[in-house]
């Protein structure tokens, strides 16, 4: 371009400050030792991309630690909703707390488990996952904050306004949506293809729409919301699970030189397994307590399992952060059995919900945040004493609910324990990992991989 020259010195001239001013730049984008190119006042002054990294760069350098990534905020945030809304739910279950605290106690409880706890975890591993894809920095700063914010106000709205109100049938929502936009712009910016989170995600801010309309008393459907919002997480589970399982683990039996055969990657087998788990939910959702979905949901189950014995998991037990994983997605044929079961009138359908939720995605979700708070910290991928009891404790947890749910045991006291149980796994995790989330990387550039 004629007339342009490149300003490599340390200080900026204030003639040149005041030409990036008059261009559109801001002076925290004048800082020194970014070498610009600067042009004649043509318009707004172009960034490439290398200049564009490094204003990224300084901007998560100057943002609290907590701040640096999604995942730190949305885990620490899924970890305590995770506490905090069971116990008001055992609380008002057990006559502790007043039972018009909510409309419908039991709308709010299942809504808040899987929209507000499973939500967050989704959301922080969409954060650090998205940037990973598309060799962009991860959101960071003032925009986590807000998005962080709208979460957090989606949790304590409820306790003070009523169900039919609009701001309460904005926010929510609203904040899925925002999500799923954020990181549409990211995967569009790198001409990545990752779109189907995306889309995942918004379909579950959809969902999560549908059941507050209908707590609210507006919908006739009551079920609809959140058992399409439950079907979705369970497809994102067989989605990525299928992804990171068996990677994970074929790559850690290379590095300990284990021999043949290495765990099946993905093939046309496993994007079978995805359209029977698609159909097999669909037909769950539309046409219920049939035989042609009970079988359909007892084939998923079979071809999950499959699919599970294919990545050989046995042959990690001796790694807890990484045999977790396997031990996670058992729960998923478990669960859709259980349902298949439900749909016959054989079990009770509770008894499948909860081995779905309490038990697939409680432990998916537990195993991944602590691998992940790990992993983008540049901490060893090694599961302490305490990670690996939280696992155990997890997987008590799920199975003394789906035990209740079976009249296996005395319900009462099967609920107090898995109460109890669920409450230290994840306290567990937010002992341990807090002072994690919280704290500087160990590894510089950590995060900007993550």
């Amino acid at each position: 371009m004629s007339g342009s020259f490149t300003r490599t010195d340390r200080n900026l001239s204030n003639v040149d400050r005041d030409h990036l001013r008059n261009c559109g730049m801001s002076m925290n984008e004048t800082e020194r030792g970014l070498g610009w190119k600067i042009p004649p006042c043509e318009g707004p002054l172009v960034l490439n991309n290398t200049d564009r990294l490094q204003l990224r760069r300084k901007r998560m350098a100057q943002s609290p630690a907590l701040l640096r990534g999604g995942f730190r905020p949305f885990f620490v945030g899924a970890a305590a909703w995770a506490v905090i809304s069971l116990a008001v739910w055992i609380m008002i279950l057990f006559d502790l707390a007043h039972s018009q605290l909510f409309e419908d106690p039991l709308a709010w409880h299942r809504h808040e488990m899987l929209f507000g706890f499973v939500g967050a975890a989704i959301a922080g591993f969409a954060l650090t996952a998205v940037p990973n894809w598309t060799g962009r920095l991860p959101i960071a700063g003032g925009p986590l904050a807000m998005l962080f914010g709208i979460w957090v106000a989606g949790r304590l709205l409820p306790f003070l306004v009523s169900p039919e109100n609009l701001l309460l049938l904005i926010i929510e929502p609203g904040f899925y949506v925002l999500l799923a936009l954020l990181l549409a712009r990211e995967i569009i910016k790198s001409r990545n293809r990752n779109f189907p989170i995306v889309a995942v995600i918004g379909l579950f801010g959809i969902a999560d729409l549908v059941d507050r309309v209908a707590m609210a008393g507006l919908l006739e459907m009551t079920k609809i919301g959140w058992q399409s919002g439950l079907a979705l997480v369970v497809f994102l589970i067989s989605v990525i699970g299928g992804r990171i399982v068996p990677s994970f683990t074929r790559n850690w039996l290379m590095a300990q030189h284990a021999g043949e055969p290495m765990p099946t990657q993905p093939d046309r087998f496993d994007k079978v397994v995805l359209v029977f788990t698609a159909l097999a939910l669909m037909l769950w959702l539309f046409w219920p307590s049939s035989v042609p979905t009970g079988v359909g949901l007892i084939a998923t189950a079979i071809a999950h399992f499959v699919r599970l014995v294919r990545w050989q998991g046995w042959r990690c037990r001796s790694n807890a952060l990484l045999s977790i994983l396997h031990v996670g997605y058992l729960w998923l044929p478990a669960g859709l059995f259980l349902l298949a079961l439900a749909q016959l009138t054989l079990v009770s359908e509770t008894a499948a919900i909860h081995a779905l939720t309490a038990g697939a995605m409680a432990t998916m979700i537990l195993a991944v945040m602590s691998r992940a708070s790990l992993g983008h910290t540049g901490r060893e991928l090694a599961a302490s004493k305490l990670t690996t009891i939280a696992f155990v404790l997890i997987n008590i947890a799920a199975v003394m609910r789906v035990s209740a749910a079976l009249g296996i045991e005395e319900q009462r006291i099967t609920l107090i324990l898995a109460a109890f149980a669920w409450f230290a796994a994840f306290g567990l995790f937010l002992l341990e990992y807090i002072p994690i989330l919280f704290s500087e990387s160990n590894k510089k550039g950590s995060e900007e991989r993550s």
